[in-house]
């Protein structure tokens, strides 16, 4: 969320503020004005330089660290950057070195390997939220007789996900009751999502027989709880994330450490994030879980043409590269979106 009155800068002040924080990115050192100097080929003056810096340090874009005549980027000096890389995005994403080929048809395997490319490419923690089941559809369903008492009951769904659920009977169960259940609710339940009205009443059909209908009765929270599963969330990068960090980093990390044991909170950390209309950033004190304040997240949505399925986004320090941040999820974003529009149904 930026800055609700927008600091209005001269395109000489840009051009600094843009150099202090690529080479802070670069270097994670205080940045001095003959530095400035020699990367922006400005022609002007050390002095005027100066002058300038001690602009943007006026206007909150620009600290300096006691012991140093350089300047470092304050968190609205980072936002302030990231609002001109959002504006000035190309129209269509970089191509990303992500093939999901491998993936086939399971979803699960497709985000696992969008979070592991993705932090090798980036060095930075990689998020992906998975769709949540509630948008995904049936595929097929196997009921299955292990023993005279056991019935296993299978529901693999459009989004690659394969529930298993054992039932124990007190008496013996009719292979032809097994066979019929498995063959019924292929033909009743295939494309209906989890947890519609339309779905009940298929399972509630007024036509089945008692012994039918007391069968599926006992199979039915299988669904249920598919879709209480909720939505996951795939995470890459954790050990990239600790080698690259510097000292003043390793609290926030180690913060961060505790908040992954609870990826519901993280989840929720992206979905607050997610605009499903374009890429967004988050610095600092704009993620609202405490432990994250001193990081950002870069981040987009994936999907269908008309469905927002997950996000997916990149954690790490404030003084990340957002450019590459946001070029990686970006690229990474499209190669998933024509991955799930290749096995996902239109609703």
């Amino acid at each position: 969320m930026a800055n609700t009155a927008p600091i209005e800068l001269t395109d000489r002040q840009r051009a600094l503020l843009r150099a202090v924080v690529e080479e802070c990115i670069a270097t994670g050192q205080p940045v001095g004005s003959r530095t400035l100097l020699e990367r922006t080929r400005l022609d002007v003056s050390s002095s005027t330089v100066r002058a300038e810096l001690a602009e943007l340090e006026s206007l909150g874009l620009l600290t300096h660290p006691h012991t140093s005549a350089g300047r470092v980027p304050t968190e609205a000096g980072y936002r302030y950057y990231a609002d001109g890389l959002l504006e000035q995005l190309e129209p269509n994403p970089i191509p990303f070195p992500l093939d999901l080929s491998a993936a086939q048809a399971e979803v699960d395997s497709a985000l696992q390997a969008t979070t592991e490319m993705l932090s090798e490419v980036t060095r930075l923690l990689a998020l992906v939220s998975a769709p949540p089941l509630e948008s995904a559809t049936i595929r097929h369903v196997e009921v299955l007789l292990l023993q005279p008492q056991v019935v296993m009951f299978v529901v693999i769904t459009s989004a690659g996900t394969v529930t298993k659920r054992v039932y124990a009977f007190a008496e013996p169960v009719d292979r032809g009751l097994v066979s019929w259940a498995g063959q019924y609710l292929n033909d009743a339940l295939t494309g209906l999502q989890p947890g519609t009205h339309q779905l009940r009443q298929r399972l509630e059909d007024p036509g089945l027989s008692g012994r039918e209908a007391t069968f599926l009765a006992i199979l039915r929270p299988t669904f249920t709880e598919l879709v209480a599963e909720g939505q996951s969330l795939y995470v890459g990068g954790t050990a990239g994330l600790l080698e690259s960090a510097r000292g003043d980093e390793l609290d926030a990390y180690q913060r961060l450490l505790e908040v992954l044991e609870k990826r519901a909170a993280l989840l929720g950390v992206v979905s607050q994030a997610l605009d499903p209309r374009k890429p967004f950033v988050r610095v600092g004190v704009e993620l609202d879980h405490p432990d994250l304040q001193r990081l950002s997240l870069v981040g987009t949505a994936y999907g269908l043409a008309n469905r927002t399925l997950g996000a997916v986004s990149l954690l790490g320090p404030v003084r990340m590269d957002y450019e590459k941040a946001l070029r990686s999820v970006r690229g990474a974003a499209s190669e998933l979106s024509r991955f799930v529009e290749e096995i996902y149904e239109e609703n």
